[in-house]
């Protein structure tokens, strides 16, 4: 293309980065607690008939997800698709305590660790803490240590870069370990469904559509300016991204702010289903401030302010860092279900995420990608 001849695009394959992800976090964590829950549909969710038919799901066991049932669903829908569901509810403490025992094997073999959320982090393994050139091996140790010691499981993604990593984590589960070699990044990525591209989301996947992109290969074939021209920054980034270039590190530093969204209403909410859209938009809206700042944070605040303007502000501050409007959007509402209070009307929301840590990084560009490594692989 004109653009890429005019200012060729460099690729920087030096790094080894995995990201793990645990497989339905919360939800294994209580199977492996309650062992006579595994084999049967689990909701981490209040029930509805204890709510008045509030709530949302947190995550959901492989069982539960086969009758359609995710994460950020009403826990009514979830009880409407599979009655016979088992709904318990979250503990949080416990699964931050787990979180910290995952994070301690990982520095076993990395100080370079950026958590993601509860169950999810980049590690930049190229240079390691016991001296292995290979990120493969790092990955199975890793799934092998959770495993073992913690009895839960995680799939891994392994690659040169953030974007892929993800990408890749997400390529087979439960359990499993994928590999996208420098060689192999851009036919692994025109194979995959736009929809599968990290930070494309629903709202844009249609214009996308639209545009006669469907696929990684469609989105290749568009030129950098037309996508710039529709999508602003994200088109700049994804041109790149498709070709398996994302240089963002792997970031390990912290610093204290705050990333919140507020919205006053014409017309004000009068129904738990308004305030719970709302709550969810405004959960989505603070993770976007989130990634564009690439920060993430501990205590969640929930503003109401009603049609009489009396205000109410709660907080819960939670001992992990959280960033994914799911874990934003979960918080919110179980403050949400203390307030409760609609009588007045609401006139306002607003969610705010403090106790924020902004990523800096550590970058090792050192060319260290092993080159006799499989081809792109999924273990169990």
């Amino acid at each position: 293309m004109s653009s890429e001849l005019r200012f060729p695009l460099k690729k920087d394959t030096s790094r080894k980065i995995i990201h793990i992800d645990m497989d339905a976090f919360f939800a294994s964590v209580e199977e492996r607690d309650h062992p006579e829950l595994v084999g049967k549909p689990l909701v981490i969710a209040r029930h509805p008939s204890d709510t008045g038919g509030k709530g949302v799901v947190t995550t959901a066991n492989y069982e539960a997800r086969k009758y359609g049932i995710h994460s950020a669903m009403s826990a009514l829908k979830a009880y409407e698709l599979c009655p016979h569901a088992i709904f318990k509810a979250g503990d949080h403490e416990k699964y931050s305590a787990v979180s910290k025992e995952i994070r301690e094997i990982f520095r076993r073999y990395t100080d370079i660790i950026e958590p993601v959320s509860i169950d999810e982090a980049y590690l930049d393994v190229t240079i390691n803490k016991i001296g292995s050139t290979s990120a493969i091996k790092i990955a199975k140790l890793i799934q092998r240590d959770i495993w073992q010691e913690l009895h839960l499981t995680c799939s891994a993604g392994v690659s040169y870069n953030k974007f892929l990593a993800k990408l890749a984590s997400d390529f087979e589960k439960p359990k499993g370990l994928t590999v996208v070699l420098p060689e192999q990044a851009e036919d692994f990525l025109k194979a995959l469904a736009i929809e599968e591209f990290h930070g494309v989301g629903k709202k844009t996947v249609p214009k996308m559509h639209d545009l006669g992109i469907f696929t990684g290969a469609d989105l290749y074939e568009k030129d950098e300016m037309e996508l710039i021209r529709h999508f602003g920054k994200m088109g700049y980034s994804l041109f790149r991204k498709v070709r398996g270039i994302h240089d963002s590190p792997v970031n390990i530093t912290r610093d204290r702010k705050s990333v919140g969204k507020e919205h006053t209403y014409g017309t004000p909410l009068a129904t738990e289903e308004q305030v719970t859209t709302q709550l969810r938009q405004l959960s989505e809206l603070v993770e976007g401030s989130l990634k564009r700042e690439q920060k993430h944070g501990k205590t969640v605040v929930l503003k109401v302010r009603y049609t009489d303007y009396t205000t109410v502000t709660k907080r819960q501050t939670l001992p992990e860092y959280i960033a994914k409007k799911e874990e934003l959007f979960y918080q919110a509402n179980l403050i949400w279900e203390d307030v409760l209070g609609l009588e007045k009307g609401i006139r306002l929301l607003g969610i705010t995420l403090t106790n924020l840590d902004p990523m800096t990084y550590e970058n090792i560009p050192l060319p260290l990608w092993e080159k006799n490594t499989a081809r792109i692989s999924e273990t169990k």
